[in-house]
């Protein structure tokens, strides 16, 4: 009977185990709510066949997939391999390029996406503002 115990109790926290992985995993979503993507808690992205297309350092480090850095994050600013800002993201989530023009929008409270135009071209809600900006506007993670 312990022996039974033990091993519900193994299956359970494996399940547990699994399901909180998914969780802490955000969906990314185009604009016609279909998802394209995902983001865990760890910065790994992946495309909508769960193949890692790039992830994100700890140390702002914006990496493709096979690992090789293609830009950084500091203080809502992103910057190329060279250095160079390319845009930045201010508070209220307008996101600009390294001229200031504005690229699009970032609503902090739902998620939504859209471009210059207020457009929606997706849905990234529960993911960093840096990171959602990194994916749809300066396109780090593109094959």
């Amino acid at each position: 009977m312990k022996r039974i115990r033990l091993y519900m109790m193994v299956a359970v926290l494996a399940i547990v185990g699994m399901m909180a992985t998914e969780a802490s995993a955000q969906v990314l979503r185009d604009a016609d709510f279909n998802s394209i993507g995902r983001i865990n808690g760890n910065g790994v992205v992946r495309d909508q066949s769960m193949h890692s297309i790039g992830s994100f350092d700890a140390d702002g480090t914006v990496r493709d997939n096979a690992g090789k850095a293609v830009g950084t994050i500091n203080q809502l600013e992103i910057f190329n391999t060279t250095g160079t800002r390319i845009g930045y993201i201010n508070t209220d989530g307008t996101v600009r390029d390294g001229e200031s023009n504005i690229l699009g929008y970032i609503n902090i409270n739902d998620g939504k996406v859209t471009d210059a135009a207020k457009k929606t071209i997706g849905f990234a809600r529960g993911v960093r503002v840096d990171w959602i900006a990194c994916y749809y506007f300066f396109h780090f993670f593109d094959k």
